[in-house]
């Protein structure tokens, strides 16, 4: 919201200084983004008096004219068709700079003859279009003066940051109450008595509603004769230029101008381009418009329009139409003022993708209170500024009424101090929402307090005490440390953050790139992961094809690489944190680390190119598990990882009946289902089923190392084909859980080497003694032990 300084003062009768102004501005909420001082660019410029004006030997349309700037005489060449002796003009002089080019004026010799500054044109000095000649000021300027403050160019311009609950001050008007309410001056009342009608209105207005819709509930019209649509007075388009806003006509003008001086958005229709009497409705769908703006708009059913027997002429609280527009041929014109229904003008506007200065008012909703004085205002500048002694004023035509519901609010007088912990004495407290504008009255002990019809934002006795703290000042308001229940701030990461971190950090170590994808998915994709109950199907969706919550991130991932792949990087390596949702209940949302692999092992000169597979995701799922604090040597791997996940090429990893994680390759027909090419391998971790760490105090446990060389042996056994390496392993751990520190696979064999239906697993077994060296017969003995139990488990033998 832009106003100058000079329009704030004509509602704020005030001596306080800009500085001061912005000041409280800034304290009342109605935060100073900046202030833009337009004299600055054009304070080297002065008012100077072209002494006479020589056609210039060397050239026909350029003259030499001598200027006088009250201390000295300048010789300047000009081109400009209106340069003659005995105007005054506005002089720029060698380094100024040019507003509109930011060039620095320099002495120059222009055929052949020195030219020793330059005579300004409006489009020069960034005040207008105009370049067909130099400004030309009137006879009385004063010679030698600042041209921006004889001009009145030197008006700072105030640019606030409104927020949407206060759209009272969305109007110059608005903003001077507050101020005057902070004490920063006496608020100027507004005119809007009614003006005498001289005759019955001659264009009718019907609003055709169907029952209970409040799109439009109040339209007021006038219709005014023999005006004459002239350019609007230099002072009003000053200040429509200072606040972004071209000057078009007077008619045009006086509309802008009253939008942001009381926040009252109004249209003013050529009369005679209205084809009978007009009428207020929702659209019924297909409806053309052709805008003010130069675009065609197709109407969607239930949105306002105005129209009359050819058509629709306005989109109600937007934007007027083209058709039915004032232009300098205008003589008869119809004023509207009329209340829109926020919701419906915001939604309008936003399906049609139209941004004005109207909509940005009624969306936030203007004073329904102030349509038929705003109508009355409207008149008096028409008057004004377009009469002719032949001008008619027709009588008021209005449709419905305004929607005004009056809601006393009790304020208790103690709430203030309550709240805010500032003791505001009752008296004071009536004056500030008196002045405001609220209507104050005492009863029962309390303030019974009705908001005034321009602030929609009031609704209970919080919002009244913070209307009276936010006058008063929240300066007043005691420093007042928190008490705190213990002495060291507890951390406010807990350890399932911990284990949130270490996960990420183990993810993004095994080479996977983080992904943010949308809580949202295609619900033909969800049916591939088990689909979602029907309260996650969403009513609004940001985009069509993301219509519920995301039973996995596997879905968005794959999609995801795909895109990848169709870019040209086929080998993407994603992983994300976040948010799975089964039901709309708490338990339903829970936290799972999801990484998906497609396509290929990256290249090296050391091994083989190959495809992903369930192993790569199990790693990462491992590497994950581990880095989170899982005890992961505990863990039991079973096949019976879900569909989404390749049979035979996939599997669970469990700690007892508890489920850690889903790992292996993506069953093809999910890969289909999200066109997307295989293979790709993923794992997905559910973080909350981690048990928690024990608990082992602060102090981290001593470092214990090994005083004995560990001692290794391999083994080979022929197992049967069903039984699966993790079984045989095991099997050999339980054989002496003291000394066997470690077990690993290192080659799996089938083949004719060993009988049919079976395969031979070799491991690799770490001992590590603790008290003395084993010798070989204990050695021996452990090793019976190691294949008596692994028999007993699997039924293996050792492989000869």
């Amino acid at each position: 919201m832009k106003f100058t300084f000079s329009w704030l003062k004509q509602h704020l009768d005030t001596s306080v200084s800009l500085t001061d102004i912005c000041a409280k501005l800034t304290a009342l909420g109605l935060e100073v983004e900046g202030v833009e001082d337009p004299g600055e660019k054009l304070a080297p410029f002065i008012v100077a008096h072209l002494v006479e004006a020589v056609q210039h030997p060397n050239a026909d349309r350029l003259r030499v004219c001598t200027v006088d700037t009250g201390r000295e005489k300048l010789q300047v060449v000009c081109g400009a068709p209106n340069a003659r002796g005995g105007i005054k003009v506005v002089l720029a002089r060698p380094g100024d700079v040019i507003p509109a080019t930011g060039e620095v004026l320099k002495k120059g010799v222009i055929r052949d003859v020195e030219s020793q500054g330059m005579m300004c044109s409006a489009r020069e000095l960034g005040l207008g279009d105009d370049h067909d000649g130099i400004i030309e000021l009137p006879a009385d300027a004063p010679v030698g003066a600042s041209f921006a403050s004889y001009a009145g160019y030197d008006d700072p311009v105030i640019e606030i940051n409104l927020t949407p609950n206060r759209p009272d001050c969305a109007g110059v008007h608005g903003i001077a109450r507050d101020l005057a309410a902070a004490g920063m001056g006496a608020l100027k009342t507004i005119d809007a008595s009614p003006v005498k009608a001289v005759e019955p209105a001659r264009i009718k207005v019907a609003l055709d509603f169907p029952a209970g819709d409040k799109s439009c509930p109040h339209f007021v019209g006038r219709l005014i004769r023999n005006v004459k649509n002239r350019p609007s007075p230099e002072w009003m388009q000053k200040q429509l230029r200072a606040v972004g806003l071209r000057p078009i006509s007077a008619l045009v003008d006086i509309t802008n101008y009253l939008t942001v001086d009381c926040m009252r958005p109004l249209h003013v229709f050529d009369a005679n381009k209205i084809k009978g009497d007009l009428w207020v409705r929702p659209a019924q769908g297909g409806e053309t418009f052709d805008a003010l703006n130069g675009k065609k708009y197709i109407m969607e059913k239930g949105m306002t329009v105005i129209g009359d027997d050819t058509g629709v002429l306005s989109l109600g609280g937007i934007m007027g139409g083209a058709g039915s527009s004032c232009d300098n041929a205008t003589v008869d014109v119809f004023i509207e003022a009329a209340y829109f229904d926020p919701v419906r003008t915001a939604l309008t506007g936003r399906a049609l993708q139209i941004s004005s200065d109207a909509r940005y008012r009624f969306e936030r909703g203007v004073d329904p209170l102030f349509t038929q004085l705003g109508a009355e205002v409207a008149t008096k500048f028409i008057l004004d500024l377009c009469g002719t002694p032949e001008t008619v004023v027709g009588e008021l035509v209005i449709a419905g009424q305004a929607p005004v519901v009056e809601r006393p609010i009790a304020l208790e007088i103690g709430k203030c101090l309550k709240h805010t912990g500032v003791d505001v004495a009752a008296g004071e407290q009536e004056k500030i929402l008196t002045t405001l504008g609220f209507d104050v009255r005492h009863k029962d002990g309390k303030l019974s307090v009705i908001a005034p019809s321009w602030r929609p934002d009031i609704e209970g006795d919080a919002d009244l005490v913070e209307e009276i703290i936010r006058v008063k000042g929240y300066e007043y308001i005691p420093a007042v440390s928190l008490q705190r229940p213990q002495a060291v701030t507890a951390s406010a990461i807990d350890a399932a953050d911990y284990r949130l971190t270490a996960a990420r950090r183990a993810l993004a170590s095994q080479g996977l790139m983080e992904a943010v994808t949308w809580s949202f998915m295609p619900g033909t994709i969800a049916a591939c992961f088990g689909g979602v109950a029907d309260a996650l199907r969403l009513v609004n969706p940001i985009s069509s094809d993301l219509d519920v919550m995301r039973p996995s991130i596997l879905g968005n991932l794959i999609q995801a690489a795909k895109r990848n792949a169709d870019r040209g990087f086929a080998e993407a390596a994603l992983f994300e944190i976040g948010p799975v949702f089964r039901d709309q209940t708490p338990e339903g949302q829970s936290m799972i680390a999801t990484a998906l692999r497609a396509g290929a092992t990256p290249r090296h000169w050391a091994q083989p190119v190959r495809a992903v597979d369930a192993y790569d995701a199990k790693a990462d799922a491992l590497a994950a598990l581990a880095a989170a604090g899982a005890p992961v040597a505990s863990l039991q791997i079973t096949a019976d990882a879900p569909a989404w996940y390749h049979p035979g090429r996939s599997g669970s990893l469990r700690l007892g009946p508890t489920v850690l994680a889903f790992f292996g390759e993506i069953h093809p027909s999910v890969l289909a289902a999200c066109d997307a090419a295989g293979p790709m391998a993923g794992c997905e971790i559910f973080m909350a089923n981690i048990p928690a760490a024990r608990a082992t105090g602060t102090a981290k446990p001593l470092l214990k190392l090994d005083a004995l060389q560990p001692v290794s042996r391999d083994f080979a056994f022929v197992v049967g084909r069903d039984i699966t390496a993790a079984k045989l392993i095991k099997a050999v751990r339980d054989a002496d859980k003291n000394l066997i520190r470690d077990v690993s696979v290192f080659d799996v064999y089938q083949g004719d080497k060993v009988e049919a239906g079976k395969k031979s697993i070799a491991v690799s077994v770490t001992l590590q003694p603790a008290d003395k060296s084993l010798t070989d017969a204990e050695i021996d003995a452990i090793a019976a032990k190691i294949a008596a139990s692994v028999a007993k488990v699997t039924g293996a033998t050792l492989r000869g």
